[in-house]
């Protein structure tokens, strides 16, 4: 331990590697010690925040007034005063990027009333997490008795952020951002400009914690999140994370199968107020076990065998129509129509995407405004739950494919997958458009490619900006 010059001890040194894509640990230190996480915690604030947005909670729009309870807090903030409005949006920005303590308060309150009611429920998340060793008091990360969590479950944290919200992940990359009453500048945009690859996530400092970052970085297809707990100094942090970043890329395969973490119930009504289970436990199944997948109202007809014959000729007839189209489209039109539906990378910013699906759109996108929208598609119900193939292979040794992102209904898979196609019709013209429900969504795949083909489809559409990652047989 390290005595500091308020006469605080400083923790001792932490550091945690995973590769992202499966989980597995690649290098740990005192990794289940529990030590103050300072403004780390702010992940945890944030990813309540995008949950409660995405479940309409609240609105990236909605005006939050500001308690004198958030005005007080000390620095680091944005300066809000009592009484004063303010957008939801702005609260994330200065929250994620400047790191604002009054701002992340104010999320607290605006999702749960109260900063003590806000924490019950990022512990309850946590648990739901698997982050066991975790204990919040606060939204912000100040010191406070018995807030305290581990390098591990910190990079718990970090790689559900990544897969569970990666619409709203991109915030982590920006180094500067309009936060509404001013503009507001990151505290990790050293880290994030020495780097290469590196794309987030989140710093944090106190006297009683020391230098603590949490950091992503992606090269290819591997995606590497190293934390570090208790750094002497900021260069001496980000020196030690890069270090760890490096042996984490040289540690893991360039290929394997994708592991994403099993995103936690989005806990409402009476499921919110079940108790938090103790450090160490795992929290009890009844808490876990509620289903909120909407269920069929009773009585409700299956659909007739008419209706699904016309849901099927529809999806041929746009299939038809946009072939149509292309041809009679000169070159340049049709790029602009793949480029309405893939985002080009941002002037100024690496080629290869910062998420591992799906880029912002709806309310991602007003939070991170000046990244460009996607198309944002309808939803439609999923009365045909078969698969639909729009192309078969023949030949051999196409065992390979990629995936272009989950999405939250089948028939916006299909879209972008038929967009994706028109866009690059020279690299994905022998492969099969494949739509598979999962427990996370409708994946949008193509299938029936040799590896070389794939390779070549992702590095494409990753040069558009666009997340892609490749898979192989079965092993």
């Amino acid at each position: 331990m390290t005595v500091t010059a308020s006469g605080l001890r400083a923790a001792p040194s932490a550091a945690f590697v995973v590769d992202a894509r499966t989980g597995e640990v690649l290098h740990a230190k005192n990794a289940d010690t529990r030590l103050h996480p300072a403004s780390l915690t702010k992940m945890m604030t944030l990813y309540l925040a995008f949950e409660a947005i995405e479940h309409g909670e609240i609105s990236p729009e909605t005006m939050v007034k500001i308690s004198s309870h958030a005005a007080s807090e000390p620095p680091s903030k944005l300066g809000l005063r009592a009484g004063q409005r303010i957008k939801f949006k702005y609260l994330i920005r200065a929250a994620a990027i400047k790191s604002a303590n009054d701002a992340a308060t104010a999320i607290g309150e605006a999702l749960e009333g109260s900063e003590a009611a806000f924490a019950r429920r990022m512990n309850r998340t946590a648990r739901a997490m698997g982050m066991n060793r975790t204990t919040f008091r606060n939204a912000n990360g100040l010191t406070e008795k018995g807030h305290l969590s581990t390098a591990r479950d910190m990079t718990i944290l970090a790689r559900h952020i990544v897969y569970d919200y990666p619409g709203y992940y991109n915030i982590f990359s920006r180094t500067n951002d309009d936060a509404g009453i001013r503009r507001v500048y990151s505290t990790n945009r050293r880290f994030l400009g020495s780097y290469s690859g590196a794309d987030g996530i989140k710093t944090g400092y106190t006297n009683a914690a020391g230098y603590n970052l949490v950091g992503s970085a992606r090269r290819g297809q591997e995606r590497i999140i190293a934390t570090v707990m208790g750094g002497r100094s900021t260069a001496a942090r980000n020196a030690e994370v890069a270090k760890l970043l490096d042996l984490g890329f040289r540690k893991a395969p360039t290929r394997v199968a994708m592991r994403r973490p099993q995103k936690p119930p989005y806990l409402t009504g009476p499921a919110r107020l079940a108790p938090v289970p103790p450090v160490g436990k795992a929290p009890s199944v009844a808490l876990l076990a509620r289903s909120l997948r909407p269920q069929a109202r009773p009585g409700l007809p299956a659909p007739s065998e008419e209706m699904i014959a016309a849901l099927a000729a529809d999806v041929s007839t746009a299939v038809s129509t946009a072939k149509a189209e292309l041809t009679a489209t000169p070159a340049a039109s049709a790029e602009a129509l793949a480029a309405s539906i893939l985002p080009r990378a941002r002037p100024g910013r690496p080629s290869s995407p910062a998420t591992p699906e799906d880029p912002p759109s709806g309310p991602a996108a007003q939070i991170a405004a000046d990244t460009p929208p996607t198309l944002e598609l309808a939803s439609a119900d999923a009365a045909v739950q078969t698969e639909i193939v729009s192309r078969l292979s023949s030949s051999g040794g196409r065992y390979w494919g990629i995936n272009v992102g989950n999405y939250g209904s089948r028939y916006q898979a299909e879209r972008v997958l038929l967009r994706t196609a028109l866009q690059e019709m020279g690299i994905l013209d022998n492969a099969l458009r494949k739509v598979v429900q999962g427990r996370r969504g409708f994946e949008a795949n193509f299938v029936g490619m040799t590896e070389a083909e794939a390779d070549q489809a992702c590095r494409r559409l990753q040069s558009h900006g666009a997340a892609c990652n490749t898979f192989g047989p079965p092993s």
